[in-house]
Parts: C-alpha cells; structure tokens; sequence
C-alpha cells in the first residue's frame, strides 16, 4: 500500500513522525518497506507490504495507529462529528431492499442524501494528499469519497441522484446477461451470483467493486445520493477476479470491512462533502442491516502471555500495548494469575484466539527483545522409504552427466497454452484445462516439456544468448493428459515424470547441423544412461513414424532403455515458426523412472589386456534407410571369434555413392586373450562379415579394407 508520511502525521501528536522513523517503526511491527519515494513536495511516499489478514492497516489512520502504540505518540482520530442537517427534509431515498442481508452478500447498506452541492476541484491539500499516494484527483465530491477510503479503509460510492429511477434502492443478486458500463468505461456482461446496487429499472453498480457510469457524479450533479456498506469478501473477490476487475474498494472489502465501522466512516465522508462542495445534509440515514455482530471478547492470562514469548513483559505494558491498538482491556485476578478481559474492536477481525493478543503484545513490545537461542539441538530420525535416498543420488548423477554434456537445467512453468501444447499430444489424449483467471492465456497443463525448453529457448534468443556449439537445455518434470478409459467416469488422468533435452542444430548447412544436432542429444542420453547404470547401459534409436505431430518424420526415433520403449528422439517441427526461434532444433522426451531406474551403475573389474589388439575399418554402401542397429545386429549374430568391439565410425553421401544411398563406415576390434592374431586370422572374419552384410543389407564394400595406424 502507498502510504504517505505527512499524511501519516495528521492523526500522531506530536506530529513529527519522520520517513526514516516510519520506516524503521513499520518494518519492526511486521510491515517491511518494499519501496520508498520523496516526492517534489518534501513528502515522502512508502510502499508498505501487508498480510492478507490486517485490512485495517489498508488505510493511514491504521497504519497511524501501529506507530502510536509503538512510539508512545498519541493517535488522534479524524473529526467525525455530523455535519450540519436539513431538519425539515427526510433523505429522498425512502427504501433500501437489501435482498443480500440474511444470506450475509450484504451485512449492511447504508445511504444518505446531500442536496445542492456544487461540483468542482478539490482543494490543494486533498489534491495534494491523493496525490501524494498516486491517485488521481477528480472533483470534489469524489475526492472526498476516496480520501476518506484511503483514511480510514472505509469504500463508498456516490451517484447523481437525479439519474436514478424511483426513489429505492435495490441490493440485490445480477441476473444472468444483465450488462453495466462501469465507471472504468467497459461494458460487463454479469452472471448470476454477482451482487449489484440497482435502481428501480437497472444495475447501477456492481456491489464492492466499481459503480456504474451513467449514475456518477459529473459537473451537473446538484444532488448526490452517498452509499457507504460492506459485502462479502468471497463474493466480491469472484467477481472481481471473473471480470478482471482490481480496484481500491475490492481490494479492501476482499480483505473484510466490519459493518460496525459503516456509520462513522459514512458521518466522516458527508463532513468532508458539505465543507468541500457545500449543500445541505437531509435528515436521516436509510440504514438496511442484519444483526451486528457483538463485540468479541478474549481472556489472556498474563503468565501464559509471558511464558510463550519467553520475556518478562509486565502487565502493566501488556494493558498499555493492547489499549493502543484499540482493544479494551479488563484486569481481573484469578487464583495467582492476572486474567486480561479483552474486547476486539471491530476493525481488527483478524484477532480470535489468546495466541493473538500474545502476538500483538510481542509486536508492541518489540521482537527484537525477545531473546534468541543460538542453536537448536534436533534429532532426525529417517522415516521415509529407503528407496527414496536412492532416488535422490539417481537425480543428483542424472544432472552431473547433463551438464557435463554442456546442457543447462530449467526450471519453466506447468501451463502452456493450446497453440503451444497441443501438437505434443499423443493420438487419443487430451489436454487437461485448468480453470484460472490468472492463466488465461496459458490455461492447459502441459502434455510434454519441449515447448516449455523452447519457451525458455526463445527468451536466451531475446536476450541475446549465443554460446559456442548453440543453446543445450534439459528438465526433469511431469507432464500430464487425459484419456477416455471406457469406464463409467469416461476419462482418467495420465501423468509421467519425463527428462526432456533440447539443443541448437548449428552448422555449415542444415542437414550436417541436424545431424550433429541429433547425434549430441543422443549422446547426451547414452551418457546420462551409462552414468545412472554402468558401462553396460544400453540405448537403442529406431526409426519410427511421430508419436505425435510436431516431430519430423524423416529424424523421428524411439528410445529403448534396457530392449524396452522408453521416450523419443527428432527434430522438431515448430520452432521458427512458432516460437520464433533462429536456429533448427533437436529434442528428446524420455520416461524418468525407467531411467533412474538403471541406478546404481554396475561397476565391474578386468585385468588389462596382454596383447594388441587388430581393428579393420569397413566402409559399405548401403540404402539411405538401413540403420546403424541393423548393421549392429548382423554382426552380434555372426558371433565372430575373438571379436572384442564393433564400433560407429561415420557416413558419407555424396554424387558418387548415388542418391538414396550412403556410405557407413565402421570399425571391428580383434583382440586374442592368449596371443597376438595373424592378419589373416583377422583379415578370414572380416571377410565373414562382409558376405553377411552385403546378404543381409545388400551392402557394397566400397574400396580395400582398411587398418588405422596404431
């Protein structure tokens, strides 16, 4: 809340509260300062941070108030005396219907009627006080209203008597498809279950929020109807949240406004209209309530109060701390204990147990005094399951091996928007929608992590981050679906804990860069795999037709984790034109659990090897759509002597290997544990090798067998 301190000063005696002081004073009774401002004037204005649950300091006499009790200064309330009345006239408005009393949408309503004011600018002191706090001043009349808002957090709304139909009011529940243009200029379409203030034909107000513009008060007005109420907080903060609405007044009614501070604040502002603006008070108040609420009282024993704040705070100073703040206090003695008989004032709603007043004490007499113990001695004791801890060290391993391949982990929102979350659907789900008026625009709960990566992507692109090799980034979250389940609910909710990775595909041409692309993310994978369960950790790539549609299918892969599916790999359709991005993309999205499961790597010991080994180098032409795992395959089965390892070298494609075809070339390692091979021994497998790949593959031995140096 903006707060001004000279306007801070108007209710302390002596009236020298300075900005340094109320800084220092707030902060320390739980109000901490999040922005400070001197303004032309020699004021200076203080964003104050408050709870939820202290809407009495929504205002500068509650604020003024905190600062007495702990300055010793004196509070001194605004004059709200009644303004002089018009004996021989009633108000106009004979009724109210307050139709929401009993329900409790409307605990209280009251209007009255000043009759002949004339309208016009405020003077310079309640400019210079609304102005002073970044309000804007508007006329008089209306000046008056929100400065006593801002005074005593008292909301009211003044209409042009002379533009209401009839001579009642009616509080009363919107109809559904009932409109109002509202003061802010928009025309709101209600719904039932809005509250609203109406004249005889028409919504002229939509209750605790805003008013209506063709009721308000204009330079022609001459008659001015003041309403001045509370409402329910609940209700007030569904419409206001529905129709995007945030105003002074809502803000302060969500926050509860007691209807037994309704008639002084109404007294305050008829005051303050009939100096500024003249005319004349009519006789009597058109006063719609429910039963009010009987003051509460609570019993504080005096001991308790010093037992739980651990300070041997007087009674005496707990009397005099809690009489500041409003409350009206009882001694009463009870066996060898004092008993406080407290009486909460309607402002502070907040406060219904002892362990409050015990707070209210401890803030007043100061939290800094109550003593500290440096250490805490605290026996842990491990409950959760033990499989939990091995959950852990699996993540903490998963992040080392990612990061260690140059990726960066993100931590990005759970909502998406549908334009971003839908292509990422799997045939026969669908995207879970989550009602929130704060996600409007991103209102479903993500069904995969890359456009969340791409998102964040986009947002180093703005900033203009561009590290040699391109962006990497990986996360570690839910995603979540749902699906018909032929049952009688008709649908179930799927949610799976995913590893998600993306990367920049960089290079001299498009294809080498998606290539590269690819071949990092899967390494990345095979990485992260063999540091979670050891050298023997096995991922496989397949090709694969999209297991969703913003994949491209000529780069589309499923991922098998230990011979079981378990996540995708592709190139990305989307990102350019989507997101924006400059650069092509590659991702992966893989099931989490069967991933970590692979922990702990199964470490093993050999003695190192006696004799060399011989490698031969192969290169064979083959059709563009054999795989690499084919070529893996034929040669396992061959179950060739000797044979130590079979290795990826690389591929080439060019004019002379033809089009649709290319080039693998691949590397086999002989090693004998008891000797050193013969180049014919070596040179008789490689030739079985080559037979059965150019039967199984129709492969081409492209050039002579090669050995590398070494």
């Amino acid at each position: 809340m903006h707060t001004s301190v000279r306007w801070l000063n108007r209710y302390l005696e002596p009236a020298d509260l300075t900005p340094d002081e109320a800084e220092h004073t707030l902060t320390f009774l739980g109000f901490p300062i999040e922005s400070r401002e001197t303004l032309p004037d020699g004021d200076t204005r203080l964003d104050v941070e408050l709870t939820s649950n202290r809407g009495d300091c929504l205002c500068h006499f509650g604020l003024a108030r905190e600062i007495a009790a702990a300055t010793g200064r004196r509070l001194l309330p605004p004059k709200s005396m009644e303004p002089a009345r018009d004996p021989t006239s009633a108000a106009k408005v004979t009724s109210v219907d307050n139709q929401l009393a009993k329900s409790g949408g409307c605990p209280r309503f009251t209007t009255r009627v000043i009759r002949g004011v004339k309208i016009g600018p405020s003077p310079a002191w309640l400019a210079q006080a609304l102005e002073s706090i970044g309000h804007r001043p508007i006329n008089n009349v209306v000046d008056a209203s929100n400065f006593v808002l801002f005074e005593l957090g008292q909301p009211s709304h003044t209409f042009d008597m002379k533009k209401l139909a009839g001579e009642r009011i009616i509080v009363r529940d919107a109809r559904a498809g009932e409109t109002l243009v509202a003061l802010d200029g928009r025309k709101h379409t209600l719904a039932a279950g809005d509250m609203v203030v109406a004249d005889s034909s028409k919504a002229v107000g939509l209750a605790g929020i805003i008013g209506g513009l063709d009721t308000s008060v204009t330079n022609a007005t001459t008659e001015v109807l003041l309403e001045a109420a509370t409402w329910d907080p609940v209700r007030v903060r569904r419409t206001a949240r529905r129709l995007e609405i945030r105003t002074d007044a809502s803000h302060r009614y969500e926050r509860i406004v007691d209807a037994r501070g309704v008639e002084d604040a109404s007294l305050r502002i008829a005051r303050l209209i009939v100096e500024l603006a003249g005319g004349n008070l009519l006789d009597g108040v058109v006063d719609a309530a429910a039963a009010l609420a009987a003051p509460t009282t609570i019993r504080l024993r005096a001991q308790r109060c010093r037992d739980l704040l651990g300070v041997d705070v007087p009674t005496d100073a707990m009397v005099k701390a809690l009489t500041a703040l409003g409350i009206g206090v009882e001694r009463h003695k009870e066996s060898s204990d004092e008993v406080l008989r407290c009486t909460i004032p309607h402002h502070r709603p907040d406060l219904g147990r002892e362990v409050d007043l015990i707070e209210e004490v401890g803030r007043v007499h100061g939290f800094d005094k109550i003593r500290t113990t440096p250490a805490v001695s605290v026996n842990l004791a491990m409950r959760q399951p033990p499989e939990w801890g091995v959950r852990e060290r699996a993540m903490e391993e998963l992040s080392r091996a990612l990061t260690g391949a140059g990726f960066y982990e993100t931590v990005t929102f759970t909502f998406q928007s549908r334009e971003h979350a839908e292509p990422y659907l799997r045939p026969g789900q669908r995207l879970l929608r989550v009602e929130e008026a704060r996600r409007k625009d991103d209102p479903f709960l993500r069904p995969s992590l890359i456009p969340s990566l791409l998102t964040c992507r986009r947002a180093n692109q703005d900033a203009g981050a561009n590290p040699e090799g391109g962006v990497r980034l990986f996360e570690t979250a839910s995603t979540f679906s749902e699906e018909d389940d032929g049952k009688k609910l008709g649908r179930r909710t799927l949610e799976r804990r995913t590893l998600s990775l993306l990367a920049d595909a960089r290079g001299p041409s498009r294809l080498e860069a998606l290539q590269d692309a690819v071949r990092l993310v899967r390494g990345a994978i095979e990485c992260a795999a063999r540091a979670l369960g050891g050298s023997e950790a096995r991922v496989e790539c397949q090709p694969v037709a999209p297991p969703v549609p913003a994949l491209r299918e000529e780069s589309c892969a499923r991922i098998l984790l230990a011979g079981k599916e378990a996540g995708w790999l592709a190139t990305l359709l989307g990102p350019s034109r989507i997101w924006g991005l400059e650069t092509p993309a590659v991702g992966a999205e893989i099931d989490l659990m069967p991933l970590i499961g692979l922990y702990p790597p199964k470490a093993g010991a050999r003695a190192l090897p006696r004799f060399p080994a011989a490698w031969r180098d192969l290169s064979l032409v083959v059709d563009e759509k054999q795989p690499w795992a084919r070529f893996d395959e034929v040669i396992s089965a061959l179950a060739l002597p000797n044979l130590e390892g079979r290795e990826f070298v690389g591929v080439f494609r060019g004019k002379q290997i033809g089009q649709g075809r290319k080039s693998v070339t691949l590397r086999l390692v002989f090693r004998h544990p008891e000797r050193t091979l013969r180049n014919e021994e070596v040179d008789d497998h490689v030739g079985r090798a080559v037979e059965r790949l150019s039967a199984e593959l129709k492969a081409e031995l492209r050039g002579p067998v090669s050995q590398p140096a070494g």
